[in-house]
């Protein structure tokens, strides 16, 4: 762990010196979002005069990791003869970076044109291997790292994918973790709060009918349960009206019911889980929780819920790195979100419900009218879930070109005759 001046770009020697006598240091890196750096020094040690704001402290954030740099940008006061140091990773400094307005059509294309269109000094080199076809919008100055990420219309937002920050480059790719075939059992030697609080708010099984005007069917035994030991029932109404358009038998009834809930893992905890490792070291758990030291952030790992005869994958979406002891102290498991800043939520949260057989029906007439009527050329701008965000009809095939335009989203209904971006 060494320290080098605020315009350090190359970390090849020992800079200011070796933080040989830090009592502690961590990095805390999440998911697409923080990634920083907490030191406690003694404020007797050798280097304590020359820890200034914005010096930049270099050292490994993950086991085998390349060592990273993190801009100092807190000190406190002395307390028990130690001090705190805060640093957030370099990649924050894009934050002073300003992006003049462009758009692009694809995310290779947005990435391409990150350094082109870049304002002020930017070391920075960007990379992607996401070949998603989607408008990206940027309007009105922003700075780069705003746009990376954490508002709606980002990067992150429009492309979706994983980020990886190293040193002075950022890539977005479609997937930064693997699945390493790591496994862990959750019960009664692992267990957590916010998990238990999972588990007992999960569907158990679906009431699936159709129903299509007058005409109602559903099946003899009413539900279909997941399988698994449960030990309680929580049953979803299942609407499949929209699947078939005349009335089903029951097998076709059950069929469908019982692929969606494979496709939904209704049945399945969502997992949110910490393992924090050093309580557990000497502990007889502690060597079925050994492997997951061997995991990355972003990984897949399965984890077995013995007790209900289950199992569910989930993302390591958080891990605090003892940077003295290189490894681990915590690894946090959940469901990956694509926002900046992850979240757990229940299971009936997600689950969408499907439109009414009718309801669908006006939906096709609606949107049959409106394009057969219609002329040029229609762009669906979509986030990350495949939600339409915008629809853009265009008098040429570009949308950079366009002079009229059509545009329709949540902010209403609007024509230009000077572009996209015009009054």
């Amino acid at each position: 762990m060494r320290l080098y001046e605020a315009n350090e770009t190359e970390f090849n020697h020992n800079g200011l010196g070796v933080l040989s006598d830090a009592a502690d240091a961590e990095v805390t890196e999440e998911r697409n979002g923080a990634f920083e750096l907490t030191i406690q020094y003694p404020s007797g040690g050798w280097l304590f005069s020359e820890l200034k704001n914005r010096r930049i402290i270099y050292c490994p954030a993950y086991p085998g990791g390349t060592p990273q740099p993190f801009r100092v940008y807190r000190i406190t006061k002395p307390m028990g003869g130690l001090v705190t140091v805060y640093a957030e990773h370099i990649s924050y400094d894009l934050s002073g970076v300003m992006l003049s307005r462009f758009s692009a059509g694809s995310a290779a294309e947005a990435f391409a044109k990150l350094p082109q269109y870049a304002v002020g000094n930017n070391p920075f080199t960007f990379f992607t291997d996401k070949s998603t076809q989607a408008v990206f919008q940027l309007t009105v100055p922003a700075s780069i790292r705003s746009k990376l990420g954490g508002s709606e219309g980002s990067l992150l937002d429009v492309y979706g994918g994983e980020y990886v920050f190293d040193g002075f480059t950022v890539k977005l790719l479609n997937e930064r973790g693997q699945n390493r075939g790591v496994s862990i059992r959750y019960g009664k030697n692992l267990t957590d709060l916010t998990q238990e609080e999972n588990i007992q708010s999960l569907y158990t099984g679906v009431y699936p009918y159709w129903a299509k005007e007058e005409d109602y069917f559903e099946l003899p035994e009413k539900t279909v349960n997941a399988e698994g030991n449960f030990g309680f029932t929580r049953l979803m109404p299942l609407d499949l009206s929209s699947e078939f358009e005349e009335k089903p038998s029951a097998e076709q009834l059950r069929a469908e019911a019982q692929e969606y809930m494979k496709s939904n893992k209704i049945g399945v905890p969502k997992v949110s889980l910490t393992v924090s490792f050093f309580p557990l070291e000497q502990s007889e758990e502690y060597k079925d929780l050994a492997l997951l030291e061997t995991v990355y952030l972003c990984d897949t790992v399965n984890v077995a819920f013995s007790a209900l005869g289950v199992s569910a994958t989930a993302k390591v979406v958080k891990t605090v790195y003892d940077v003295l002891r290189k490894r681990y102290r915590s690894i946090e498991l959940g469901d990956a979100k694509s926002n900046i800043a992850d979240t757990i939520v229940k299971q009936e949260q997600e689950i969408q419900k499907k439109p009414s057989y009718s309801a669908l029906e006006d939906a096709i007439k609606n949107a049959t009218n409106w394009i057969t009527n219609g002329g040029g050329y229609i762009v669906a701008i979509k986030d990350e879930a495949g939600n339409w965000k915008e629809i853009v009809s265009l008098d040429v095939n570009n949308l950079e070109q366009a002079k009229k335009v059509w545009r329709w989203n949540n902010g209403g209904f609007g024509f230009s005759a000077n572009g996209y971006n015009g009054p």
